[in-house]
Parts: structure tokens; sequence; C-alpha cells
């Protein structure tokens, strides 16, 4: 499901997430993460199987969790994923962890580059970046409204 420009993907957590306090494993975070960045690019059209089928991959060059709360066994999760800085080579993924009742759990982000096959720094293929903008777009015009704004008008003289 996407509503401006974040991506929301439902996890139940299972038994085998949660560690001896009987809560979810705080390194499981990143794991949902890589869930919720991967159902976001198969929306957008672009699910990794046919990036790397095409020579690409998404390597992961940062990676930033902040825990705010936490949930156990059988509870049911969202992964909010948007794109929140796109360039040439590199991508930042967004995300926030929220439970069933909407409490946030964990925020954070991965910042990705775009490497080749031969592993080298590679510009992201032209049908992905397109894409990746329009939503990259819409997630900064929601978020910063009257930023997107004022950028519109300093450019266009108003």
């Amino acid at each position: 499901m996407m509503e401006n420009g974040w991506h929301t993907t439902k996890i139940r957590v299972r038994y085998k997430d949660t560690d001896r306090m009987g809560v979810v494993y705080y390194g499981n975070y990143l794991t949902y993460f890589e869930i919720g960045r991967a159902e976001y690019m198969r929306a957008l059209g672009f699910p990794y199987s046919s990036l790397e089928s095409k020579g690409y991959t998404l390597v992961v060059t940062e990676a930033i969790a902040k825990y705010h709360a936490n949930v156990g066994y059988d509870s049911l999760i969202k992964v909010k994923t948007a794109i929140t800085d796109l360039r040439k080579v590199r991508v930042r993924f967004d995300y926030e962890v929220i439970s069933e009742e909407e409490k946030r759990l964990v925020s954070g982000h991965t910042v990705h580059a775009c490497m080749n096959s031969k592993l080298k720094p590679a510009k992201i293929p032209p049908d992905m970046m397109k894409t990746m903008e329009e939503y990259t777009f819409v997630y900064l015009l929601v978020a910063f409204p009257s930023d997107i704004f004022s950028n519109i008008q300093e450019a266009s003289g108003i």
C-alpha cells in the first residue's frame, strides 16, 4: 500500500524473532527494514530480482536505527518505507516501524549505492530513477510542503 510517498508492509512477529525477554531482538528490525524496502521496490515495479538480472545491485553503505518501544511474539507490525534522498548513484530509504496500536517502535534509514556486476559504482538505471524520483517528490511534497512551495517560488521568480 502506498500513501503520501510511504509504502506500508505488514509483518507478523515470529517466535524466532524474539529474544529471551520475549520482545523482538533489536537486530531483527534491520531485517524488517529490508523486507519493507524490498516490498517498496516491488510496488514500484522494480523487484530486486529484476534489478540483479540486469546486472545491478543496491549495497548498503549506512544503516541507522533508533529504538522507541518494543513488541513481542505474534504482534502485527507495519513497516513504512519512503525514499527521502535520491542521487545518481545512491538512494536513502527511511523507515518507521509501527505497532498495531499505532505506537512508533523503531525509526531509521539505510543508504544504498548502486553497483554494476563488477561491483563498481554505477548510475541507477534510468527507468528506475524516473519512477523513484516521482515517489521521492510525493514524499517531499507531503513532508515539507512549505519548503517545496518556497523553492518553486524562488525558481520561478514569483
